[in-house]
């Protein structure tokens, strides 16, 4: 990695600061001062600013407990982007592994790891969802069945991949899908003749959406929830 790069990446300066203080001597390694911007940062080598150890900043995964009114968007629209919630340095490096609606709370994956992120959202890894439901009317037990044999949706070709739905209670239920597709939870029950009145997302894949956490918090994901997606 260039060594303007890595500090950027590194530390809270822009790429311009960056080279600036590369130019002005102020970076070193093993006691070499260090003026060359492109100069090929190796894994392992030491780089101090100022006299003290740049400490490479490692990749990051975080969960957040999204409330209504902010959007699954890395820049601001109608409403506000989730990235907003989550005070880290170079916020704008990070994605959104999925996304929900701006009326859905609950689970959202952020991380600057574009890989780990493709890994949820492609469509051809199936990855799974659950949320939690209220529904307008009461559901009828036969949707159960209707939902295990995929549902068609309006304008669409194919229907949907077999989803299991477990009712709670009349008009409440947790609903596990395994695709992505636009609006799909709230088009699934007016299929069926039904309306989304709320809609919250516990889980995604392994990663169970952490109860401690209020609406608006995040948390970083523990090796194993990281290790989780493969």
């Amino acid at each position: 990695m260039r060594l303007d790069k890595y500090i950027c990446e590194s530390t809270t300066m822009t790429r311009s600061q960056a080279k600036k203080v590369i130019i002005q001597g102020r970076i070193t390694s093993d006691g070499t001062v260090m003026r060359n911007t492109g100069y090929k940062v190796l894994e392992n080598t030491p780089i101090c600013f100022d006299g003290n150890l740049i400490n490479v900043r490692g990749t990051r995964y975080i969960m957040l407990n999204k409330p209504k009114d902010f959007i699954c968007s890395t820049v601001d629209e109608q409403f506000p982007s989730i990235i907003n919630l989550i005070k880290v340095d170079k916020p704008d490096q990070l994605c959104i592994a999925g996304r929900l609606d701006a009326d859905t709370t609950g689970l959202a994956l952020i991380t600057d790891d574009g890989q780990w992120s493709h890994k949820i959202t492609s469509p051809r890894r199936n990855c799974s969802k659950r949320y939690r439901a209220t529904l307008a009317q009461p559901v009828e037990q036969n949707a159960v069945t209707l939902f295990k044999e995929g549902i068609q949706l309006k304008s669409e070709n194919v229907p949907c991949l077999p989803a299991t739905l477990e009712i709670l209670t009349d008009n409440e239920v947790l609903l596990t899908i395994h695709e992505g597709k636009y609006h799909q939870v709230k088009r699934m029950f007016a299929a069926i003749g039904n309306l989304v009145v709320e809609l919250h997302r516990e889980q995604i894949g392994e990663i169970k959406l952490d109860t401690d956490l209020k609406l608006g918090e995040w948390r970083y994901l523990t090796t194993d929830e990281v290790n989780s997606v493969k």
